[in-house]
Protein backbone atom coordinates (compact mmCIF):
# COMPACT_ATOMS: atom_id res chain seq x y z
CA UNK A 1 0.00 0.00 0.00
CA UNK A 2 2.92 2.13 0.37
CA UNK A 3 2.46 3.64 -3.37
CA UNK A 4 -1.38 4.79 -2.30
CA UNK A 5 0.00 6.98 0.93
CA UNK A 6 -1.16 10.65 0.10
CA UNK A 7 -3.24 10.13 -2.46
CA UNK A 8 -6.89 10.58 -2.51
CA UNK A 9 -9.91 7.88 -2.53
CA UNK A 10 -13.34 8.77 -2.38
CA UNK A 11 -15.54 6.29 -0.83
CA UNK A 12 -19.17 6.39 -0.77
CA UNK A 13 -21.54 5.79 2.17
CA UNK A 14 -18.97 5.94 4.69
CA UNK A 15 -21.18 7.26 7.29
CA UNK A 16 -21.20 3.39 8.87
CA UNK A 17 -21.15 -0.39 8.28
CA UNK A 18 -18.76 -1.46 5.14
CA UNK A 19 -18.17 1.91 4.31
CA UNK A 20 -16.51 3.69 7.20
CA UNK A 21 -14.67 0.52 7.46
CA UNK A 22 -12.88 1.46 4.16
CA UNK A 23 -12.32 4.76 5.28
CA UNK A 24 -11.00 4.15 7.97
CA UNK A 25 -8.16 0.91 6.60
CA UNK A 26 -7.41 3.63 3.79
CA UNK A 27 -6.72 6.05 6.09
CA UNK A 28 -4.55 3.89 8.46
CA UNK A 29 -2.59 2.77 5.01
CA UNK A 30 -1.89 7.13 4.92
CA UNK A 31 -4.13 7.74 2.20
CA UNK A 32 -6.65 11.17 1.93
CA UNK A 33 -10.05 9.94 1.97
CA UNK A 34 -13.19 11.59 1.12
CA UNK A 35 -16.17 10.00 2.45
CA UNK A 36 -19.30 10.54 1.73
CA UNK A 37 -22.86 10.35 3.35
CA UNK A 38 -26.22 11.93 3.92
CA UNK A 39 -25.21 11.84 7.88
CA UNK A 40 -22.34 14.05 8.24
CA UNK A 41 -22.17 13.90 11.87
CA UNK A 42 -21.35 10.45 11.74
CA UNK A 43 -18.27 10.76 9.27
CA UNK A 44 -17.20 13.44 11.70
CA UNK A 45 -17.27 11.08 14.18
CA UNK A 46 -15.01 8.87 12.48
CA UNK A 47 -12.96 11.36 11.34
CA UNK A 48 -12.07 12.89 14.98
CA UNK A 49 -11.55 9.00 16.11
CA UNK A 50 -9.09 8.59 13.04
CA UNK A 51 -6.98 11.49 14.74
CA UNK A 52 -7.45 10.77 18.19
CA UNK A 53 -6.08 7.11 16.67
CA UNK A 54 -2.76 8.54 15.18
CA UNK A 55 -3.34 7.81 11.42
CA UNK A 56 -0.92 8.72 8.71
CA UNK A 57 -4.06 9.93 6.25
CA UNK A 58 -6.30 12.18 6.94
CA UNK A 59 -10.44 11.65 6.05
CA UNK A 60 -12.34 14.59 4.63
CA UNK A 61 -16.39 13.92 5.47
CA UNK A 62 -18.54 15.34 2.92
CA UNK A 63 -22.35 15.88 2.69
CA UNK A 64 -24.03 14.28 -0.45
CA UNK A 65 -27.25 12.37 -1.62
CA UNK A 66 -26.16 10.08 -3.88
CA UNK A 67 -29.36 10.24 -5.68
CA UNK A 68 -28.99 13.71 -7.05
CA UNK A 69 -26.76 14.04 -9.70
CA UNK A 70 -26.08 17.78 -9.21
CA UNK A 71 -24.95 16.88 -5.40
CA UNK A 72 -22.35 13.84 -7.12
CA UNK A 73 -21.14 16.71 -9.56
CA UNK A 74 -20.42 19.65 -7.11
CA UNK A 75 -18.45 17.05 -4.55
CA UNK A 76 -16.41 16.26 -7.73
CA UNK A 77 -16.07 19.62 -8.57
CA UNK A 78 -15.10 20.07 -4.54
CA UNK A 79 -12.59 17.25 -4.71
CA UNK A 80 -10.83 19.15 -7.77
CA UNK A 81 -10.23 22.44 -6.38
CA UNK A 82 -9.44 20.98 -2.48
CA UNK A 83 -6.87 17.71 -4.02
CA UNK A 84 -7.02 18.46 -7.68
CA UNK A 85 -8.83 14.99 -8.08
CA UNK A 86 -9.55 10.94 -6.79
CA UNK A 87 -6.97 8.41 -7.75
CA UNK A 88 -9.06 5.39 -5.84
CA UNK A 89 -12.68 5.30 -6.04
CA UNK A 90 -14.62 3.10 -4.23
CA UNK A 91 -18.71 2.97 -5.00
CA UNK A 92 -19.58 1.33 -1.47
CA UNK A 93 -23.32 3.01 -1.08
CA UNK A 94 -26.36 0.52 -1.04
CA UNK A 95 -29.68 0.38 -0.68
CA UNK A 96 -31.91 -1.83 -0.02
CA UNK A 97 -35.65 -1.69 0.20
CA UNK A 98 -38.51 -4.75 0.66
CA UNK A 99 -40.41 -4.18 -1.96
CA UNK A 100 -41.44 -7.36 -4.26
CA UNK A 101 -41.71 -7.83 -7.71
CA UNK A 102 -45.44 -8.81 -7.02
CA UNK A 103 -46.53 -6.43 -4.65
CA UNK A 104 -43.35 -3.66 -4.12
CA UNK A 105 -44.26 0.26 -5.04
CA UNK A 106 -42.50 1.91 -8.05
CA UNK A 107 -40.65 4.53 -6.02
CA UNK A 108 -38.71 2.01 -3.86
CA UNK A 109 -37.26 0.16 -7.45
CA UNK A 110 -36.50 3.81 -8.58
CA UNK A 111 -34.93 4.70 -5.45
CA UNK A 112 -32.82 0.88 -5.54
CA UNK A 113 -31.90 1.60 -9.35
CA UNK A 114 -31.33 5.41 -8.54
CA UNK A 115 -28.51 4.64 -5.92
CA UNK A 116 -27.10 1.05 -6.90
CA UNK A 117 -26.63 1.31 -10.82
CA UNK A 118 -26.87 5.02 -11.83
CA UNK A 119 -25.54 7.21 -8.71
CA UNK A 120 -22.81 3.94 -9.20
CA UNK A 121 -22.65 4.98 -12.86
CA UNK A 122 -21.94 8.64 -12.44
CA UNK A 123 -19.55 8.02 -10.09
CA UNK A 124 -17.58 5.95 -11.97
CA UNK A 125 -17.93 8.22 -15.22
CA UNK A 126 -16.70 11.61 -12.87
CA UNK A 127 -14.22 9.20 -11.57
CA UNK A 128 -12.12 7.91 -14.52
CA UNK A 129 -12.37 11.57 -15.83
CA UNK A 130 -10.52 12.86 -12.94
CA UNK A 131 -8.20 10.55 -13.57
CA UNK A 132 -7.82 11.07 -17.34
CA UNK A 133 -7.54 14.95 -17.12
CA UNK A 134 -4.09 14.13 -14.91
CA UNK A 135 -2.50 11.30 -16.54
CA UNK A 136 -3.48 9.22 -13.65
CA UNK A 137 -2.94 5.76 -15.26
CA UNK A 138 -2.67 3.53 -12.00
CA UNK A 139 -5.77 4.64 -10.39
CA UNK A 140 -8.77 2.22 -9.29
CA UNK A 141 -12.09 1.70 -9.22
CA UNK A 142 -13.83 -1.09 -6.90
CA UNK A 143 -17.67 -1.50 -6.55
CA UNK A 144 -19.04 -2.95 -3.66
CA UNK A 145 -21.44 -5.40 -5.37
CA UNK A 146 -23.31 -8.22 -3.52
CA UNK A 147 -23.69 -12.34 -3.66
CA UNK A 148 -26.78 -10.96 -4.35
CA UNK A 149 -25.43 -9.71 -7.72
CA UNK A 150 -24.09 -13.42 -8.96
CA UNK A 151 -27.73 -15.67 -7.77
CA UNK A 152 -30.91 -14.91 -7.17
CA UNK A 153 -32.20 -15.53 -3.73
CA UNK A 154 -35.32 -17.46 -2.59
CA UNK A 155 -36.72 -14.26 -1.20
CA UNK A 156 -38.84 -11.68 -2.12
CA UNK A 157 -37.66 -9.19 -0.42
CA UNK A 158 -34.63 -8.88 -2.53
CA UNK A 159 -35.63 -9.60 -5.75
CA UNK A 160 -35.50 -6.24 -7.02
CA UNK A 161 -32.00 -5.23 -4.71
CA UNK A 162 -30.59 -8.69 -6.34
CA UNK A 163 -31.24 -7.50 -10.07
CA UNK A 164 -30.00 -3.82 -9.14
CA UNK A 165 -26.81 -5.89 -8.22
CA UNK A 166 -26.83 -8.50 -11.30
CA UNK A 167 -26.59 -4.79 -12.91
CA UNK A 168 -23.45 -4.06 -10.50
CA UNK A 169 -21.79 -7.12 -11.84
CA UNK A 170 -22.52 -6.44 -15.38
CA UNK A 171 -21.44 -2.56 -15.45
CA UNK A 172 -17.84 -3.23 -13.72
CA UNK A 173 -16.98 -5.69 -16.20
CA UNK A 174 -18.03 -3.45 -18.89
CA UNK A 175 -15.83 -0.88 -17.02
CA UNK A 176 -12.92 -3.36 -17.56
CA UNK A 177 -13.63 -3.45 -21.31
CA UNK A 178 -13.90 0.19 -21.70
CA UNK A 179 -10.51 0.88 -19.55
CA UNK A 180 -9.01 -1.55 -22.18
CA UNK A 181 -10.06 0.01 -25.21
CA UNK A 182 -9.09 3.39 -23.90
CA UNK A 183 -5.35 2.11 -23.70
CA UNK A 184 -5.20 3.08 -19.95
CA UNK A 185 -3.92 0.70 -17.19
CA UNK A 186 -6.61 1.92 -14.58
CA UNK A 187 -8.36 -1.05 -12.71
CA UNK A 188 -11.53 -1.80 -12.12
CA UNK A 189 -13.01 -4.51 -9.61
CA UNK A 190 -15.80 -5.99 -7.78
CA UNK A 191 -16.13 -7.07 -4.54
CA UNK A 192 -19.13 -9.25 -3.79
CA UNK A 193 -19.69 -10.23 0.07
CA UNK A 194 -22.63 -12.58 1.54
CA UNK A 195 -24.21 -11.95 4.72
CA UNK A 196 -22.17 -9.04 6.87
CA UNK A 197 -22.92 -7.79 10.13
CA UNK A 198 -23.84 -4.30 9.86
CA UNK A 199 -26.96 -2.46 9.73
CA UNK A 200 -28.04 -3.58 6.37
CA UNK A 201 -30.53 -6.33 7.40
CA UNK A 202 -32.12 -3.91 10.30
CA UNK A 203 -32.87 -0.86 7.34
CA UNK A 204 -34.04 -3.53 5.07
CA UNK A 205 -36.21 -5.33 8.31
CA UNK A 206 -37.10 -1.86 9.85
CA UNK A 207 -40.28 -2.70 10.21
CA UNK A 208 -39.29 -6.34 11.81
CA UNK A 209 -35.99 -5.96 13.75
CA UNK A 210 -36.19 -9.01 15.10
CA UNK A 211 -36.03 -10.58 11.66
CA UNK A 212 -32.89 -8.47 11.81
CA UNK A 213 -31.22 -10.07 14.58
CA UNK A 214 -32.66 -13.49 14.02
CA UNK A 215 -31.06 -12.81 10.21
CA UNK A 216 -27.46 -12.28 11.82
CA UNK A 217 -27.53 -15.02 14.48
CA UNK A 218 -28.38 -17.73 12.62
CA UNK A 219 -24.57 -18.22 11.34
CA UNK A 220 -21.08 -16.13 12.10
CA UNK A 221 -21.85 -13.45 9.45
CA UNK A 222 -18.31 -11.57 7.39
CA UNK A 223 -17.76 -8.28 9.49
CA UNK A 224 -17.60 -4.83 7.82
CA UNK A 225 -13.87 -4.72 8.49
CA UNK A 226 -13.27 -8.37 6.26
CA UNK A 227 -14.63 -6.23 3.59
CA UNK A 228 -12.18 -3.42 4.70
CA UNK A 229 -9.15 -5.75 3.81
CA UNK A 230 -10.41 -6.94 0.93
CA UNK A 231 -9.84 -3.16 -0.31
CA UNK A 232 -6.20 -3.46 0.89
CA UNK A 233 -5.62 -6.94 -0.77
CA UNK A 234 -7.11 -5.45 -4.40
CA UNK A 235 -5.28 -2.11 -3.80
CA UNK A 236 -2.31 -4.21 -2.64
CA UNK A 237 -2.39 -6.11 -5.96
CA UNK A 238 0.89 -5.63 -8.22
CA UNK A 239 0.21 -3.37 -11.24
CA UNK A 240 0.19 -5.79 -13.43
CA UNK A 241 -2.68 -8.04 -12.26
CA UNK A 242 -6.66 -6.90 -12.69
CA UNK A 243 -8.51 -8.57 -9.93
CA UNK A 244 -12.13 -8.86 -11.59
CA UNK A 245 -14.28 -10.28 -9.03
CA UNK A 246 -13.83 -11.12 -5.19
CA UNK A 247 -16.86 -13.26 -3.99
CA UNK A 248 -16.70 -13.58 -0.19
CA UNK A 249 -18.85 -15.07 2.23
CA UNK A 250 -19.33 -16.55 5.78
CA UNK A 251 -18.07 -20.37 5.86
CA UNK A 252 -21.03 -21.51 7.38
CA UNK A 253 -23.60 -19.65 4.71
CA UNK A 254 -25.38 -22.11 2.49
CA UNK A 255 -26.07 -20.47 -0.85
Amino acid sequence: MDRWKGRVALVTGASVGIGAAIAKSLVQHGMKVVGCARNLQQIENLAAECVSSGFSGTLFPYKCDLSIEDEVLSMFSWIKVQHQGIDVCINNAGLALPEPLLSGKTSGWKNMMDVNVISLSVCVREAYQSMKERNIDDGHIININSICGHRAVNNADVHFYAASKYGVTALTEGLRQELREAKTHIRATCISPGFVETEFAYRLFSQNPEKAETFYKSIKCLQADDIANAVVYVLSAPPHVQIGDILMRPVEQLT
